[in-house]
C-alpha cells in the first residue's frame, strides 16, 4: 500500500530536499505544523520508505573529485546470475555513485566521479576486470549545469 501524500507531506519533503540539516523547529515553522506533528509525519514518511536516508551534498571540486564520467555498458549476457555478479562487482567500486539498468541501445549507465583521467583509467580497469562486457563507452562531463536537483513533487 502506498503512502498518500498531502500538502504538508509535500512541503516537508520539499524542505528536506532543500536542506535536510535544518532543525525540526525551523522545518515545522516552514511547513506550518507543530514540532510534534512535523516529527510524526517525518517518521511516517521514513517508515513508508519515501525517505530512505538523509545526506549532504559535497563540492566535488573542493575534494579533488572534479571528473564526472558517464559510462554506457553493453553486454551479451542477460542471465540472472550474470546480472547478480555484475551488480555485486560494480557495487564494490566506490567511484560509481549512480548505477542504472536502462532500455535502448545500451544496457547499463554508470555515473563515476573521480579525481582525474589517470584515476578514471584505474576505475575503468577495475570495471572490466571481473565481468565480461561487450562495449564500454565513456562520456566526460565538461560542466555540471544542474546537479542533484530536488525531485519535483507536484
Amino acid at each position: 500500500m502506498t503512502h498518500k501524500l498531502d500538502h504538508f507531506d509535500r512541503r516537508l519533503l520539499e524542505e528536506l530536499q532543500r536542506d535536510s540539516a535544518q532543525s525540526q523547529r525551523a522545518l515545522s515553522e516552514r511547513i506550518g505544523l507543530s514540532q510534534n506533528a512535523c516529527w510524526r509525519r517525518l517518521k511516517a514518511l521514513e517508515e513508508a520508505g519515501i525517505i530512505r536516508h538523509r545526506t549532504v551534498v559535497l563540492d566535488r571540486n573542493q575534494l579533488q573529485a572534479g571528473l564526472v564520467v558517464f559510462v554506457m555498458v553493453k553486454t551479451r549476457h542477460h542471465s540472472a546470475s550474470w546480472l547478480q555478479r555484475f551488480r555485486r562487482h560494480v557495487s564494490t567500486i566506490p567511484e560509481v555513485i549512480d548505477f542504472f539498468r536502462i532500455g535502448g541501445e545500451y544496457d547499463y549507465l554508470l555515473k563515476i566521479i573521480t579525481r582525474d583521467m589517470v584515476s578514471y583509467d584505474e576505475v575503468y580497469k577495475r570495471l572490466i576486470d571481473e565481468v565480461e562486457l561487450e562495449t564500454v563507452t565513456s562520456f566526460f562531463a565538461m560542466e555540471a549545469i544542474e546537479e542533484q536537483r530536488p525531485i519535483p513533487l507536484a
